[in-house]
């Protein structure tokens, strides 16, 4: 038996040293890049403003005062969409509103919610109301909900929506809000 150490053949070791990371770097190199705006995959922001501005005038016809919004939601076919939070719906909401919290729209959920894109919709958010408390506090006007919803929803396919316009307190008799805001300062 030999006893004797191996040797080692440092430039035959350095070269496949170089060799794999030259092997890396190439791997590396070949890896798509993350996507970018210009390939959007799963979001979409240019989309998104571009359904917006398509939306926009489309909307302004579908804005509805309190009268109108009460005539078409004595429609039994017609659904009223809340689309706020489980808890502030529970809180308070108009007679007869289905709360479909905003952050639960797909396709899916919207479908089994509303059924035919043909059915007319009602909505309204937070700052349809002139409270600003719990549990109707008032979001940034460019933020209210109603926008987002309405540009989902048509972008769903579903373009029989109506907003309510205006603002009202939720102790109007003709809100016909189901429960009391809890007042307490913000």
């Amino acid at each position: 038996m030999n006893h004797e150490p191996m040797k080692t053949n440092l430039p035959i070791v350095a070269l496949c040293a170089l060799m794999g990371l030259v092997l890396m770097v190439i791997g590396a190199i070949a890896v798509p890049p993350a996507q970018s705006e210009t390939d959007p995959g799963q979001v979409d922001y240019s989309g998104f403003i571009e359904l917006g501005t398509d939306v926009a005038d489309y909307r302004q016809g579908r804005l509805v005062d309190l009268d109108t919004f009460n005539a078409m939601k004595a429609d039994p076919d017609t659904l009223i969409i809340d689309a706020r939070s489980a808890t502030n719906y529970a809180r308070g909401h108009i007679a007869g509103a289905v709360n479909l919290n905003f952050s639960d729209f797909s396709a899916g959920m919207l479908s089994e919610v509303i059924g035919a894109k043909t059915r007319r919709i009602l909505i309204y958010c937070n700052n349809n109301f002139t409270d600003n408390v719990s549990p109707v506090v008032l979001k940034s006007a460019p933020l209210a909900l109603n926008v987002p919803t309405f540009i989902n929803l048509y972008g769903y396919g579903y373009q029989n929506i109506y907003e309510l316009s205006g603002a009202y307190s939720v102790l109007d008799a003709e809100i016909d809000w189901v429960s009391r805001p809890t007042y307490q300062e913000n």
